[in-house]
């Protein structure tokens, strides 16, 4: 009866580990977490050389780095995706602490690279942007608060959740980093909903982050050039918004082919934050719907099968960990296009960047981990539940 109910497949108690796991695994986002990762080799290797010049590196410097990074990032995925949620709820509360505190330190032991925005520690030699570990860590453990508010008896977890919320975002502000404050705000707000907030609750929380926008566009000057660069009619063409529109132009329905863009040459950030100007120049149209198309089947797919899932915690956290990853993709593409200010986000998976690409492995790892099929239960079961509780 279940599995008519709920599409589940049956799970027998002494099944080995991985045949089960690769059983109940979404295969369908898991390859095309592989495709978006072999697109982002291709584009690592189309947008690196003006980097390797200007920084008189290796040919292939970035497109290993990336490679080393990207593979370690999928391994990372099969890894968590083969855990329990209990075991991945409880390491990411142990790492939500732990990353929390290297944000918080941050302004005194961080560097900005040149780049106005304290957001990075040097490690070995190497950066590492602890924020981005922050975004799936701090998810997990809101959805963890929020469901446990939902037990008699239980704590007060939305408040808790919220207090951590209001607290990453402000050290994020601080950096400044408005981007992913906004977007770790946004992810709080949509597990909030789902939980069973009200929609009033909801447009008071919204309007109280518009009135830190106005607050913050008053009183930051980095904060107010990138609105004020947005909302100008007249687009610069020497801007990075305006090469990247030109670019975007110029690569019509395919494409001006491998290779052959110019936009890189022009762009700071073209492996990076414009990745998807250099794909839109050099493979065209053709090529950024597929990618929207691949994004759009991981969040849709993932929230399909969130919607069986009984136990409130893992529907939380793999809403709140799907949501964000689809609205991260489109922050940075909307950029490129001009339909938002400029935030310095990566395109998850695409991006050139190891921190990033770890972080979204870490990510996508738990998000493969809620949503494999596992027994929910007789639908009698639940009306015991209820009349228990």
């Amino acid at each position: 009866m279940t599995e008519m109910v709920y599409g589940g497949q049956p799970v027998q108690a002494g099944d080995p580990v991985l045949p089960k796991w690769w059983r109940t695994l979404d295969k369908v986002t898991l390859s095309c977490l592989v495709v978006l990762f072999g697109v982002g080799m291709l584009l690592c290797l189309s947008s690196s050389p003006p980097l390797v010049e200007r920084l008189d590196r290796p040919a292939y410097f970035f497109v290993k780095r990336q490679a080393f990074f990207g593979l370690l990032a999928l391994f990372l995925t099969l890894f968590i995706s083969v855990l329990s949620p209990v075991v991945v709820r409880r390491w990411s509360v142990v790492g939500f602490v732990i990353v929390l505190t290297a944000v918080l330190f941050l302004p005194a032991f961080g560097t900005d690279l040149g780049k106005g925005a304290m957001r990075w520690y040097i490690v070995a030699g190497r950066t590492v942007q602890p924020s981005e570990f922050l975004k799936p860590l701090f998810i997990v453990t809101a959805a963890w608060l929020l469901a446990a508010s939902q037990d008699l008896g239980g704590p007060p977890g939305r408040s808790w959740s919220f207090g951590l919320c209001l607290l990453i975002a402000s050290a994020l502000v601080l950096q400044p980093d408005f981007g992913q404050a906004a977007l770790v705000i946004f992810s709080w707000g949509v597990m909030f909903f789902v939980g069973g907030a009200s929609i009033w609750l909801i447009v008071s929380i919204v309007g109280t982050v518009l009135a830190g926008g106005i607050v913050a566009y008053q009183n930051s000057e980095h904060f107010a050039r990138r609105i004020d660069s947005f909302l100008e009619v007249d687009l610069d063409p020497t801007t990075q918004l305006g090469y990247a529109a030109t670019a975007i132009q110029e690569g019509g329905f395919f494409g001006v082919g491998l290779g052959e863009g110019r936009v890189k040459w022009s762009l700071a950030d073209a492996h990076t934050d414009f990745i998807i100007a250099v794909a839109a120049e050099e493979y065209g149209l053709v090529t950024v719907l597929v990618l929207i198309g691949l994004f759009s089947t991981i969040v849709l797919r993932s929230l399909a099968r969130l919607m069986r899932e009984r136990d409130p915690f893992i529907r939380l956290a793999g809403t709140g960990i799907a949501v964000t990853f689809g609205i991260q993709a489109v922050i940075n593409m909307g950029v490129a296009v001009r339909l938002m200010p400029a935030k310095g986000m990566t395109l998850p998976f695409i991006s050139y960047g190891g921190s990033s690409l770890l972080a979204w492995g870490i990510a996508m790892g738990m998000l493969l981990c809620f949503t494999r099929t596992r027994p929910q239960g007789t639908i009698g079961d639940s009306f015991n539940s209820l009349r228990r509780g």
